[in-house]
């Protein structure tokens, strides 16, 4: 495979973060990479539709993994996918990964491709490391982790190395669809606008009973706020949240309302960091007991660095809120109290209020220098998915795709920048934003030509 080969499959990468997730039906993909890895702990096997197929088709094999996508995984649990983008070919498998941590770090979601954008940041990807948990690529409304710097006003960046996997997979045991909520293995999870429902319309396809995967952002101890989520999905068991009534003696702890038996599992990623109370951890399991998972592995949920003077940008939920100088996001103490605050009215910010912030620690702080304020609860939010790139397939304006997401720019309220509806066509290269992802689609808020 040629150096431009393996550039151009990086580029093609995400949708998605964004950081914003496997097939799980028939929800729309983008730019799988490649699927596999060695046996091991459990990960999804998530059907492709045709489209999806033709870009595994194209890619580039795992280095040191197995073939084809299915509930395989390595040892620690951590199956899936590892692709270099880099000149010299080479890929991650067992060994090194080519960064430090205390390289600049962003932990998200998915927000759209042409690179990859995740938290708003648009990184290039050349020479990047994708490593895929569970899924064979990575898509809109994944959680995902960048390594690699990114500029002070959280537009622009370079990724080293790209990580994601499934946060939540387990069967719906309440639904409340007032709240747009349910719970999964004693999690409460929490949508949005934002969220990317992959291959439903919402929160009323939901069903109790029914298994689901969901990639989220933790919150407060027991609570996701959903990303993605796929309701046709299928697998064993994955628990995210934050460490409570750590037991070591007896190698247990709870996750909202799950205890976690740990005492076969390694806990690993940890980048030096103590496993204690509040430490954000991915749990798989291989059965689910009343309210007990006996793990296969524990993860630390995309430790973020931790040296002195690291850059790190973060997308969450503000959690712990004393005032704009005393909050965490991720679980990540933060001072946004020389911040420059957008999105809103600083006194807006508070707990369970969406934000990215970003900046460089000092002494286990993350001392903000900007703060972007993204979903307000009961106030909606901004367009927050966005794509650019040439149009591969074009049947109609309400069914087009870049880079493999469906598009649906026929609604009545879509802006044309630069042109109208009736320029739209295959190889014409446009940049789509929208706010919502259903059945996998993109609903278009406005279209501008380049």
């Amino acid at each position: 495979m040629t150096k431009t080969c393996l550039r151009d499959i990086c580029l093609a990468l995400v949708v998605a973060v964004v950081v914003s997730c496997g097939g799980g039906g028939g929800g729309g993909g983008v730019m799988p990479i490649a699927a596999g890895g060695a046996a091991g702990a459990p990960g999804a096997a998530p059907a492709n539709t045709s489209a999806q197929q033709s870009l595994l088709d194209r890619t580039v094999s795992p280095a040191g993994g197995g073939s084809g996508p299915g509930d395989t995984g390595s040892a620690n649990g951590s199956g899936g996918t590892s692709v270099a983008g880099g000149d010299d070919g080479s890929g991650v498998g067992s060994g090194g990964t080519g960064v430090s941590t205390a390289d600049a770090t962003g932990i998200g979601s998915v927000d759209g491709a042409g690179s990859i954008l995740v938290n708003g940041v648009r990184y290039n990807t050349d020479g990047a490391v994708v490593a895929l948990d569970d899924v064979p690529g990575l898509q809109l409304g994944m959680t995902a982790k960048v390594i690699g710097p990114f500029d002070n006003d959280l537009t622009m960046g370079s990724a080293k190395r790209v990580e994601s996997s499934i946060d939540l997979r387990g069967p719906v045991t309440s639904v409340n669809a007032q709240q747009a909520s349910f719970t999964i293995l004693g999690t409460t999870v929490t949508t949005d606008a934002a969220t990317v429902w992959a291959d439903s319309n919402g929160i009323t396809d939901v069903t109790t009973g029914a298994t689901l995967q969901v990639w989220g952002l933790p919150s407060t101890p027991g609570s996701l706020r959903a990303t993605r989520v796929e309701v046709h999905a299928s697998g064993t068991p994955i628990l995210s949240g934050a460490v409570q009534n750590l037991d070591t003696a007896m190698r247990r702890f709870s996750i909202g309302g799950y205890v976690i038996d740990y005492s076969q599992a390694a806990v690993t990623g940890g980048n030096g960091g103590t496993f204690a109370n509040g430490v954000l951890v991915r749990v798989r399991a291989n059965t689910i007991g009343a309210n007990l998972l006996v793990a296969s592995a524990v993860q630390w949920w995309y430790p973020a660095p931790i040296a002195n003077g690291t850059q790190l940008q973060l997308a969450g939920v503000v959690t712990d809120f004393a005032g704009l100088n005393s909050l965490r996001v991720l679980g990540v103490r933060v001072d946004a109290s020389a911040a420059k605050v957008s999105g809103g009215p600083a006194n807006s910010v508070g707990n369970g209020v969406g934000v990215i912030v970003g900046g460089v620690l000092s002494n286990g702080v993350l001392q903000a220098s900007t703060l972007k304020i993204r979903l307000v609860p009961g106030t909606g939010g901004q367009p927050s998915f966005s794509l650019t790139g040439q149009i591969s397939t074009f049947n109609s304006i309400a069914d087009f795709r870049i880079k493999g997401q469906p598009i649906d720019a026929s609604g009545p309220g879509v802006s044309f920048v630069n042109g109208t509806a009736a320029n739209l066509g295959a190889q014409v290269r446009v940049m789509v934003e929208g706010s919502r992802v259903a059945e996998g689609v993109l609903i278009a808020d406005r279209v501008t030509f380049q």
